[in-house]
C-alpha cells in the first residue's frame, strides 16, 4: 500500500475498544482472522493522524505534574504533550494497515524538543505520523513523530518515539544512540505497586503489562512494570528547574522497572545540558539513560 500522507482526523481518545483492537492481533488463531490479521511490514509506508484543536486543561496537567514530580505552574511539564498524542499513536498502531500488533511492541527510545512553553488554557493542534519500519539488530523499529502547533501555526513542541517489534534482526543495522554515564547520586525513589494504574488513568495508556501482576504475567513479566514515559517524566521532573525553555531531551529505555520497586536516580552536567539515569539500586542494572541539550528539530 502507498503512504497515507493526508492526515485523517481522530478525536485523540484511547478507550477500552481500542485496547481490545490492540490485543486481538496477538492472540493465537484470532490474530490470523480477516479484519484482525496485520498487513505485511514490507508493504507499509506510513500513516498520519491529527486531532481537532484541543485546549490544555489545568486539572489534567496538575494531576500529571503531581504524579511525575513536577511543580505546578501555568505552563505544562516538558513531557506532558505526549499525552495529547497518545490516542493518535494507538489509533495508528491499531489501524489494519499498521503491520505490528500494538501489544508486544516495545517502546525503546524517545526524543522530545520544546521550542517554547505550552501554557495552561492554550489551544493547540496535535499531529502524529509513522513511516515505514527501519531495521534493528533485534527486529524492526517504527518511529512515531508528534508535532504540537500553536493557534498561529508555529511549531512549539515535537517528539519522536521509537517502538521495537522483535523478530529477525539485521546485525548491520545502526546501533541506537549512546549516552554519557550518569552514576547514581544518592537519590532513590520508592515506586508503589499501583503506579502503573495511576499513570494509566491520567495518560490513557492501559497496556496490561503496567496494571496488575496477573495481566503482566500473561504477557511474560513477573509482575507489572512502570511506563517508560513515566520514568522519563520523573527524571525530567528532577531536573526541571535546571532546564531552559528551549530544550531537547533524548532517552533510551533499558530494563523494565518492576512494581512495586525502588530505583536510583543519577545526573551530572555535560556540555550544554545534563546526563541522567535510572538504575536498580542493588544490582546497578540500567533502566534508563538520557541526556538534555540545546533544542533541535527532530
Amino acid at each position: 500500500m502507498g503512504a497515507d500522507t493526508t492526515p485523517r482526523t481522530h478525536d485523540g481518545s484511547a478507550g477500552v475498544g481500542m485496547l481490545l483492537r490492540a490485543a486481538l492481533p496477538s492472540i493465537p488463531v484470532v490474530g490470523a482472522l480477516p479484519g484482525v490479521r496485520k498487513a505485511s511490514a514490507g508493504g507499509f509506508e506510513g500513516l498520519a493522524l491529527t486531532r481537532p484543536p484541543v485546549t490544555v486543561e489545568r486539572a489534567h496537567v496538575d494531576t500529571y505534574a503531581d504524579l511525575c514530580g513536577f511543580p505546578r505552574k501555568d505552563v505544562v511539564p516538558l513531557t506532558y504533550p505526549h499525552l495529547l498524542a497518545f490516542g493518535l499513536h494507538m489509533a495508528m498502531m491499531t489501524d489494519p494497515a499498521f503491520p505490528a500488533p500494538a501489544i508486544g511492541t516495545v517502546h525503546i527510545a524517545n526524543s522530545v524538543t520544546r521550542h517554547r512553553h505550552v501554557s495552561i488554557g492554550e489551544e493547540v493542534r496535535v499531529d502524529a505520523r509513522v513511516g515505514a519500519a527501519r531495521p534493528h539488530a533485534k527486529g524492526t523499529v517504527f518511529d512515531f513523530v508528534t508535532e504540537v502547533h500553536a493557534a498561529d501555526g508555529a511549531l512549539i513542541w515535537e517528539s519522536s518515539s521509537a517502538y521495537l517489534r522483535r523478530g529477525r534482526g539485521d546485525d548491520a543495522a545502526p546501533e541506537g544512540r549512546s549516552f554519557p554515564e550518569a552514576p547514581p547520586s544518592g537519590t532513590t525513589w520508592s515506586l508503589p505497586g499501583d503506579l502503573g494504574r495511576r499513570y494509566a488513568a491520567v495518560s490513557g495508556d492501559r497496556n496490561p503489562i503496567h496494571l496488575y501482576p496477573l495481566t503482566a504475567k500473561a504477557l511474560g513479566f513477573p509482575r507489572q512494570i512502570a511506563h517508560g514515559m513515566w520514568s522519563l517524566a520523573r527524571c525530567v521532573g528532577a531536573l526541571e528547574s535546571r532546564l531552559p525553555e528551549s530544550v531537547t531531551v533524548e532517552v533510551a529505555f533499558k530494563k523494565p522497572i518492576l512494581l512495586p520497586g525502588r530505583v536510583a536516580f543519577g545526573s551530572r552536567p555535560v556540555d550544554d545540558g545534563y546526563a541522567f539515569s535510572l538504575s536498580d539500586p542493588r544490582s546497578g542494572a540500567p533502566h534508563l539513560a538520557g541526556v538534555s541539550g540545546p533544542a533541535r528539530s527532530l
